[in-house]
C-alpha cells in the first residue's frame, strides 16, 4: 500500500501521513483490531464515486475512538465526526469519495468546507 500526505489548505501546517486504502479488503479492515494509531498518521479509504452509503463506516472491533473526515471528489471536507469505538455506523452528511480516519486528537484540524490537497511528497 502506498503512503500519501493530506494537507489542509485552510491550515497548511496540518500535514498528515496516510495509508491509501483502495482495495475491497483494505477498506473492509480499515483500523479494526489495530491497537492504536499514532498522532499525525491515518488511513484514507478511497471509493470510485461519491456516495453516502459506500463511504459510511462502522466502529465495531475498534480499540479506540477516531476522527473521521469525509471528503468529496473536489477534495473538500463535507463532514467531520468524532467516531466512538463500537458505535454501529456513521454516515456523512453529504456524499463523499474519500474517508480519512485519524487519531482522535485531530478533531479540530478539519472543518466542513476546508479544501485539502493530496501529495506524494513530504
Amino acid at each position: 500500500m502506498k503512503t500519501i500526505f493530506i494537507i489542509n489548505n485552510n491550515q497548511p501546517e496540518i500535514k498528515i501521513s496516510v495509508t491509501w486504502c483502495q482495495s475491497f479488503f483494505s477498506k473492509l479492515k480499515g483500523l479494526m483490531f489495530v491497537p492504536s494509531i499514532p498522532d499525525g498518521t491515518g488511513i484514507i479509504l478511497v471509493d470510485s464515486v461519491e456516495s453516502r452509503i459506500n463511504t459510511s463506516i462502522h466502529m465495531l472491533f475498534m480499540n479506540f475512538d477516531i476522527t473521521t473526515v469525509w471528503i468529496n471528489s473536489k477534495k473538500q471536507v463535507v463532514d467531520v465526526v468524532y467516531a466512538k469505538k463500537w458505535h454501529l455506523a456513521y454516515l456523512p452528511k453529504k456524499p463523499a469519495q474519500y474517508v480519512l480516519e485519524l487519531n482522535s486528537s485531530h478533531i479540530n484540524d478539519f472543518h466542513i468546507g476546508d479544501q485539502l490537497s493530496f501529495s506524494n511528497e513530504k
